[in-house]
């Protein structure tokens, strides 16, 4: 199959396909999606086998405006209402218990559909366009960097898909925050752009967090509720270890040693692999004579004073290491407060919670 790049201009012909059947990858300020009709069995059944993807990971249902989610869903409570009208378009995912008419094909086998519309306006049209949901994961390899650009979709996916509606690199870089609408109270299950503390003041409330999002181990049969949940995720080709500060103050002097003592720690056998450091512009300095003795790649995440840039830059840093051919990928980690949850979060299943703390 040849995957064939659209513009803005072409965004009829990629509906077309869409309502046809097939597969489009499509652009958002997250990151890029992979698009089919989301009522469609064997539209889901071909994203799962395009992705690499697990068939009960479930699949995100993306809607060009509020009122195309009734028919989706059992019912709307006032509250996911109210956070539709404060965030969408927008990086927000809302999980509520889906309608007969959705197939259990895009939802992992659940009774609950994920439902999100994005802020861009090449894919609202699109959707318009088709009428009808597009189901969306990121359009990668399941388990790799998310991508960013389109031509990072295009090196996963050529010849697994019908097209690339390209808008350039999007804006955020990780992907929606994910909130399980389906129960009694809120529930976190993934962190994005919409920090909790968005969520909090336009709820009224804290909503709960997901125990694994705080370090819990899943157990045996776990059924995850949302994509990213349950597998390895966002992950590089190279082996990856976070170095965490216990404190912030003082976190860069402490991590940037202890980089540099397991670096001796590991002898010079382990120096013969290809290594990155990955830091933040205002450590680079830290770790410039190290970098050059041991001919280490330094890699600048983006700021840590702008964690925006963080996130912004982070899969794409990722897949440029893969690019590289690094094997071994030593980075700091970061805050956690605001966007530094979902941050940390992606750096985290990066590293396969391989995490050293300083």
């Amino acid at each position: 199959m040849e995957t064939r790049i659209f513009s803005k201009r072409d965004i009829e012909e990629a509906a077309r396909i869409l309502k046809a059947g097939g597969l489009v990858a499509f652009p958002t300020e997250t990151v890029y999606g992979l698009g089919g009709n989301g009522l469609d069995k064997e539209a889901a059944r071909k994203i799962y086998a395009a992705k690499g993807r697990p068939s009960d990971n479930p699949l995100i249902l993306h809607v060009s405006k509020m009122e195309e989610v009734y028919p989706l869903v059992e019912s709307v409570p006032e509250k996911a209402k109210l956070l539709m009208e404060s965030f969408w378009p927008g990086p927000l995912t809302l999980i509520l218990k889906k309608s007969k008419i959705v197939p259990l094909e895009s939802t992992g086998g659940l009774d609950t559909v994920a439902l999100r519309c994005p802020d861009n306006g090449v894919t609202l049209e699109l959707i318009e366009r088709a009428g009808l949901p597009v189901a969306g994961p990121s359009a990668n390899l399941s388990g790799s960097p998310s991508p960013t650009e389109a031509s990072h979709v295009y090196h996963d996916l050529s010849g697994r898909i019908e097209g690339i509606l390209d808008d350039g690199a999007v804006g955020i870089g990780v992907e929606s925050t994910i909130l399980d609408m389906s129960t009694d109270r809120p529930t976190l299950l993934r962190p994005g752009a919409i920090t909790l503390e968005d969520l909090t003041e336009v709820l009224g409330e804290k909503p709960e967090i997901d125990p694994t999002l705080l370090g819990k181990k899943m157990e045996d049969g776990f059924i995850p509720k949302a994509p990213g949940m349950k597998y390895r995720h966002y992950a590089p080709k190279a082996e990856m270890i976070l170095f965490c500060a216990v404190e912030e103050k003082g976190s860069e002097d402490k991590i940037s040693k202890r980089i540099e003592e397991y670096l001796e720690e590991e002898g010079q056998e382990f120096l013969e692999e290809k290594i990155a450091i990955l830091c933040a512009e205002e450590s680079k300095h830290l770790y410039k004579d190290l970098a050059e003795k041991k001919d280490i790649s330094l890699k600048i995440l983006g700021r840590r004073d702008e964690p925006l840039s963080m996130t912004h830059n982070l899969f794409r840093t990722l897949r440029e290491c893969d690019e590289e051919g690094i094997e071994l990928i030593l980075s700091e980690g970061y805050s956690e407060e605001g966007i530094g949850f979902a941050l940390m979060n992606r750096m985290k299943k990066a590293a396969g919670q391989r995490i050293i703390a300083v």
